[in-house]
């Protein structure tokens, strides 16, 4: 009985939020594409303010506006009052959210944008509130119940908040025509802006040496370059340094078992092996290595081998 009890109580949360995101979604009007507009018109940092519980949602929406194309920043409507208000600057636009409209958090934050003609887009549900009337432009969110049994915990109206934020935040990216490769260079550190680096970015930096030996080596020196070099293949190149073929494990095996193993790498290799360019996306380069199952190909420029891609390094970084 707890757990199905648990369950109900689950399900009826999620229901009163999805139809208070129904009452949003119906009541949207020009105030999104006004508030586009004051942020498109300008090239100053937008400012996200609200306390409590509409705080971290201003938080969460100014990392995706700064993480999308649009620079921003949180302020905390207290640190404000204290000497934070400097960093107000002319051309600023504020997004200020409060559900009631009337935080008193709040009020110093308004003030200072009305005195100074800074713009203020304002969130809430309350068009004669405090921050209402303060604004330049007001989203409204509608009047809804909490999904909190007693209709106090900020539930619903915080969901619709983030909703609020997100619509505004993708209506600016639709605007800017912003791309996958532009959300890549913002998140270099996760695995989605990992695979839109390039090869070029992913070999740059890296100070491994690049396993290789000549076409005229002796299969004895193959297989010493291969255990020293660690990545399971050698790169062979003609005496102008240009890579002409690679030698594998599996290679090494093929030749052993066909009686090779006295010749040169030449003999041994996979001639004109595939090879990765500088500009071609990481993403691209793990699904061309997985579709040919492919453990490692080397990076060249003008063809000759600058790096090299081993899949285990990719797994073990994160890439895949």
């Amino acid at each position: 009985m707890t757990r199905e009890s648990d369950i109900d109580i689950a399900r009826n949360v999620i229901r009163i939020e999805r139809e208070a995101l129904e009452q949003l979604e119906a009541g949207l009007d020009t105030a999104i594409e006004k508030a586009a507009d004051l942020i498109m018109a300008t090239d100053r940092h937008i400012i996200v303010a609200g306390v409590g519980k509409s705080g971290h949602i201003g938080q969460k929406i100014a990392a995706s506006l700064a993480s999308t194309g649009t620079p921003s920043f949180f302020l905390h409507p207290t640190e404000a009052s204290h000497g934070d208000l400097g960093m107000i600057v002319p051309g600023s636009v504020v997004i200020a959210i409060s559900y009631s409209g009337e935080s008193r958090e709040l009020v110093d934050l308004i003030r200072y944008c009305r005195t100074n003609s800074v713009p203020l887009i304002g969130m809430s549900r309350a068009a004669e509130s405090t921050l209402g009337r303060g604004s330049d432009v007001l989203l409204t969110l509608p009047t809804v119940a909490e999904a909190c049994p007693n209709g106090l915990a900020p539930t619903s109206s915080t969901t619709m908040a983030l909703a609020l934020g997100d619509a505004l935040t993708i209506v600016l990216m639709a605007r800017r025509g912003f791309s996958r490769e532009e959300f890549g260079f913002r998140h270099p550190g996760g695995k989605l802006g990992r695979s839109l680096q390039t090869a070029g970015d992913y070999v740059a930096g890296r100070t491994d040496d690049i396993p290789s030996v000549s076409e005229t080596a002796a299969v004895e020196d193959v297989i010493l370059a291969i255990s020293e070099g660690r990545k399971g293949c050698v790169a062979v190149l003609d005496a102008t340094g240009m890579i002409v073929g690679m030698v594998t494990d599996g290679d090494l095996r093929r030749a052993m078992l066909a009686g090779k193993l006295t010749g040169n790498a030449a003999a041994i290799m996979t001639p004109s092996p595939r090879t990765i360019s500088l500009d071609e996306r990481m993403s691209a380069v793990i699904k061309r290595l997985t579709e040919h199952r492919i453990s490692n190909a080397f990076v060249v420029q003008d063809g000759r081998p600058v790096g090299i891609v081993d899949m285990k390094d990719l797994l073990a970084e994160g890439y895949v």
